[in-house]
């Protein structure tokens, strides 16, 4: 098998209001989602990210406090995972519940 990295990007739900029972349901829906994969033998690790970070721009000399966004977009986690092929790796994560929030993924494979 191969190593891979999912990216999750989404739109900043900061401001966004969500029921208790929606914000349940969904991190029910990831909780099954992971508890699979690890269950399968593909999960070697992963996690979502916080929202405070910095930006190191220029020659390097640039640090400011802040995290790259396209629009309201940002990168909400990663997952690493075991798979056959990188089709293999992009059907994984199909099925992940990142579409529920009108998010999205990109399927890396590693270089070594």
């Amino acid at each position: 098998m191969k190593d891979y990295i999912i990216l999750f990007r989404e739109p900043d739900g900061r401001m966004d209001e969500h029921s208790n029972e929606d914000l349940r349901v969904h991190q029910q829906h990831w909780s099954e989602w992971l508890t699979r994969l690890k269950v399968e033998g593909r999960l070697v690790g992963g996690s979502s990210l916080t929202l405070e970070g910095r930006l190191i721009t220029g020659d390097g000399t640039t640090i400011t406090p802040a995290t790259h966004k396209v629009g309201t977009e940002i990168v909400g986690g990663f997952l690493l995972l075991k798979a056959n092929s990188l089709d293999e790796a992009a059907e994984i994560a199909s099925s992940c519940p990142i579409y529920e929030s009108a998010g999205y993924s990109e399927v890396r494979e590693f270089k070594n």
